[in-house]
């Protein structure tokens, strides 16, 4: 369900809506949540609700209100949880909670009430909470069903702030952080014979185009006469050729680049190293790094940052045709390092390499985040409640994690001890595509190390995150989270040179 969301200033009176939300905490009434402003029968009937605990204000909770013959004609109570412990994210899982249950529905005009308990949630930031949450939260991926909801395309929502706690522009800029995450969503939960390297370039296209921002992409033969033998040895074993794609936007008065870099693997069946059947179907979630990319630039090219950006996306295949890569094979990266494969399912890492260590050479980037679904091993470590990272530059790393806390893309730095480069000396290469058993999303970040050289870089290993995150009220139940989007545009928001 798609949301038109727009800031109003004007009181409730004035606005023909159905349905009017109602974020409340615990422990609370109409009198202290500040809702002065209702009818006075909606507002015995919250405190009736709440008097009778059929409503109780804590986080997830909600209850339909039907007033009768006042307007709007329906109240949608949200809790908010704890009063001081309300902050920017549990507003943004509250409304995604509201979200939800609009997305499902036939209403065609709705309501979001801002009330001075809700200014603890970030001051004038909690228009973009709210205005974020909602997005996300209504996001239902349903281009493959044949029989859907015949109601409205969308709703159109309307912010109502009578007492100026928050603004239109905050407001606006949470509607584009979860458009653009959602963007990456749909690009996630595409199938695999829908979003081949070839579709992946076209959507990237697509999206420079209507947005003004540069295109260029590498197309096999050029990435031979360059020498990546990394990213063409993944992609030998399918019969879609591999892609090398650039979106650049530029700032006339940056004096700064940021590179961000997404791993694109369309479809990851393991190769030889054939992965198990069980779930191979989600593999088609391992190019949401590249998803992520898309979506942020998409978001760039409205925001006009004072930054000049360049979103990189190697994307390919990972199958097992006549002509895949074996391991034991050695290829040659673009950097001129020899590599083992000794797995090709570890073959993230290696489309990464050859597209860090050319970015890198040409646009001489200031700083490089990378995103993959990189390791089964960071789920194991972390689960789904952040991403795992590694950085070989701590102040870029410190501002990467205060934009995953900010956002709720969470981040966990994991240790970058020279000892374990150690795990991927090769036998007889310069390096081994895997580190054995142990520490393996630090190694595989490690491998990505020998690709950037001294660039201040960060890499999100972002496996556990990505797909089927039940446990947030914004996120969907099964399918991709357009996780790092909005962990990017703060990032890029709050941009200023690296000491």
């Amino acid at each position: 369900m798609d949301l038109k969301i727009s800031y109003s200033t004007k009181g409730l009176e004035n606005e023909a809506i159905e349905s009017l939300i109602v974020f409340l905490p615990e422990k609370s009434d109409t009198r202290a949540a500040g809702l002065s402003s209702l009818a006075e029968t909606q507002k015995k009937l919250i405190n009736s609700a709440i008097k009778e605990e059929i409503f109780n204000g804590k986080t997830g909770s909600s209850l339909c209100l039907i007033t009768g013959s006042s307007k709007p004609s329906q109240l949608l109570l949200v809790g908010i949880g704890k009063r001081d412990e309300l902050n920017a994210e549990t507003l943004r899982r509250a409304a995604g909670t509201a979200g939800k249950l609009l997305s499902g529905s036939k209403l065609k005009s709705v309501g979001v009430m801002l009330t001075n308990v809700l200014s603890t949630a970030g001051g004038k930031e909690c228009g973009q909470s709210v205005s974020e949450g909602l997005q996300l939260g209504a996001y239902d991926f349903k281009s493959y069903k044949s029989s859907v909801n015949k109601g409205p395309k969308y709703i159109k929502i309307r912010i109502l702030d009578k007492d100026s706690i928050s603004n239109s522009n905050a407001v606006k800029h949470g509607a584009l952080r979860a458009v653009s995450a959602n963007l990456a969503r749909t690009l996630g939960n595409t199938p695999g014979n829908d979003m081949n390297p070839g579709k992946l370039a076209d959507e990237a296209k697509k999206i420079c185009k209507s947005e003004g921002l540069e295109f260029k992409v590498l197309e096999e033969k050029e990435m031979k006469k360059l020498g990546m033998g990394m990213l063409l040895g993944v992609s030998q074993g399918s019969v879609s050729p591999g892609k090398l794609i650039f979106m650049e936007y530029k700032h006339p008065e940056a004096e700064e680049t940021l590179a961000l870099v997404g791993k694109g693997v369309t479809f990851d069946s393991g190769g030889i190293s054939l992965k198990p059947g069980k779930t191979m179907d989600e593999m088609k979630f391992d190019m949401c790094g590249s998803a992520a990319v898309l979506g942020t630039m998409n978001a760039v090219a409205q925001m006009r940052p004072k930054l000049n950006i360049i979103g990189v996306v190697p994307a390919t295949e990972n199958l097992p045709g006549g002509n895949a890569q074996r391991p034991g094979d050695i290829v040659t990266a673009y950097n001129g390092k020899k590599v083992e494969i000794l797995n090709t399912d570890a073959e993230g890492r290696l489309i990464l390499g050859d597209a860090l260590s050319y970015t890198i050479e040409q646009y001489k980037p200031d700083a490089v985040v990378d995103l993959a679904t990189l390791t089964g091993a960071c789920v194991v470590a972390l689960g789904n409640h952040a991403s795992g990272a590694l950085s070989n530059h701590k102040e870029l790393m410190e501002r990467v994690s205060l934009a995953g806390e900010k956002s709720g893309d969470r981040v966990w730095e994991l240790p970058n001890f020279p000892e374990y480069g150690e795990l991927l000396k090769g036998k007889y290469g310069d390096l081994q595509n895997i580190g054995g058993p142990s520490a393996g999303t630090i190694t595989g970040g490690k491998f990505l190390e020998h690709f950037v050289g001294d660039t201040p870089w960060v890499h999100l290993d972002i496996a556990g995150t990505a797909w089927n995150v039940k446990y947030v009220d914004y996120h969907p139940a099964t399918g991709a989270t357009g996780v790092g989007v909005r962990l990017l545009i703060d990032l890029i928001s709050e941009w200023r040179p690296l000491n």
